[in-house]
């Protein structure tokens, strides 16, 4: 079964590097987790897609405006933990797609490395509140080795 597409919105298992470990010179994240796909650029001479992924962790987010709370029953549909998580708005990866540190899902295949799609209404609230942070240059980017 093929890799899915790296659609915006898209929750992928990764090896995220946090921009604290990249600044310690680390080049591998040390745990796989959940990101959504915030991005997916592919140059029009039809080269390598770009994907930006934020990360979804258990910590509370130390300022409220730096993360997005995932609703527990999407977080069900997309069969993660129940523990309360947010994506972080804060700092992100970009990598070429399908990249070394895509990882499988608990259970799935080789090729099953995508938890579900998040509904279009959060995505676009985490999509919109990111490209602010970014745009204010209040998030930092890891760009990941290919």
């Amino acid at each position: 079964m093929p890799l899915p597409a790296p659609l915006p919105g898209l929750v992928i298992r990764y090896s995220y590097l946090w921009h604290s470990e990249h600044l310690a010179g680390q080049e591998e994240g040390r745990k796989d987790r959940p990101c959504a796909i915030v991005a997916a650029v592919r140059p029009a001479d039809e080269g390598e897609t770009r994907v930006l992924v934020l990360p979804v962790t258990h910590r509370p987010p130390s300022q409220a405006a730096l993360a997005v709370e995932i609703p527990v029953r999407v977080k069900e549909r997309l069969r993660l933990d129940p523990e309360r998580s947010w994506v972080v708005l804060s700092e992100w990866n970009d990598f070429i797609w399908p990249g070394p540190d895509l990882r499988r899902t608990p259970g799935g295949d080789e090729s099953s490395v995508a938890y579900g799609m998040l509904p279009p209404l959060l995505f676009a609230t985490i999509r919109d509140r990111f490209l602010a942070l970014a745009t204010a240059r209040g998030a930092r980017r890891v760009r990941r080795t290919e």
